[in-house]
């Protein structure tokens, strides 16, 4: 299940009252303005070059026409809405309405159908269509809002059809369990050797949106914290395959955004699986 946590693009019960979810939701929105610009500017960028902001997980999508895709916990809708310029028909399901406001004029403004479910991924309504989909797809900074895997795992493998593909890209736990790394320039960049790799505790985080935020994520303090629990990559594959799918590659990625950076730790993995057809 979800642990109690407050983000802008993770569900659930974090908010605890009608006016702290309004404020929560405008944070969100207000963030994305912030990050990428107004959704109409946001579009006409997405419109030149809608696959520069699918890397590097369009190798592992394929052809992506005509193809039905679901991004589950999917923000602010900027990979479903490049997907969905590229042919695909998109739906994301997310828990912030915030996110759902940006992603929704950010379709609109592109020209592409997004079928935006606001809801808790794990208790999706019943119009979402089960065994429909031929890609469900989750990215950077998810696995780590559930306190038990299965539900999430069950959740992927009811919403493929038979046949179909589960890609999940995450931040590798050996950079986000095991190691720190402090310093700005590649000359004094340390890495130290500080957690647990094992360690199965929660820890409290700000939310990923706080940096964008025009509060900067600091006055609103009961929107600005969520609880990570840090999975092992071994953990991450066996729910996978305890609920059903069947592995089919794990990629495990250095720092793709420098050379110089963190050289020679993993940062990222990709994981895709496949429900079988039978």
């Amino acid at each position: 299940m979800y642990d109690s946590y407050k983000d802008d693009n993770k569900p659930e019960s974090a908010v605890t009252s009608s006016v702290s979810e309004e404020l929560w939701n405008e944070d969100t929105y207000s963030a994305w303005i912030s990050r990428f610009g107004t959704p109409e500017e946001a579009a006409a960028k997405l419109r030149n070059n809608p696959s520069a902001k699918l890397q590097p997980l369009l190798a592992y999508f394929g052809e992506v026409g005509g193809k039905k895709m679901m991004n589950l916990m999917g923000s602010n809708g900027v990979k479903a809405v490049a997907l969905g310029l590229l042919g695909a028909e998109v739906s994301v399901a997310d828990f912030s309405e915030g996110n759902g406001r940006y992603a929704s004029e950010l379709a609109e403004a592109a020209g592409v159908r997004l079928d935006y479910i606001v809801s808790d991924v794990l208790n999706l309504p019943g119009t979402v269509p089960r065994g429909a989909f031929d890609i469900v797809f989750a990215e950077l900074g998810i696995v780590h809002y559930f306190t038990d895997l299965k539900p999430f795992m069950d959740t992927v493998y009811s919403l493929l059809a038979p046949g179909g593909r589960f890609i999940l890209r995450d931040f590798h736990p050996v950079s986000t369990k095991l190691i720190s790394s402090k310093g700005t320039t590649a000359k004094i960049r340390k890495h130290k050797v500080t957690g647990d790799y094992f360690d199965t505790s929660l820890e409290e985080k700000r939310v990923s949106y706080a940096k964008y935020s025009p509060s900067g994520g600091e006055s609103r303090d009961i929107t600005g914290t969520v609880f990570w629990r840090k999975w092992t990559l071994g953990e991450i594959v066996t729910a996978a395959a305890e609920c059903g799918l069947y592995i089919r590659k794990l990629v495990e990625e250095p720092n793709l955004s420098s050379d110089v950076f963190d050289k020679g730790i993993p940062k990222t993995f990709v994981l895709t699986a496949e429900k079988p057809e039978f």
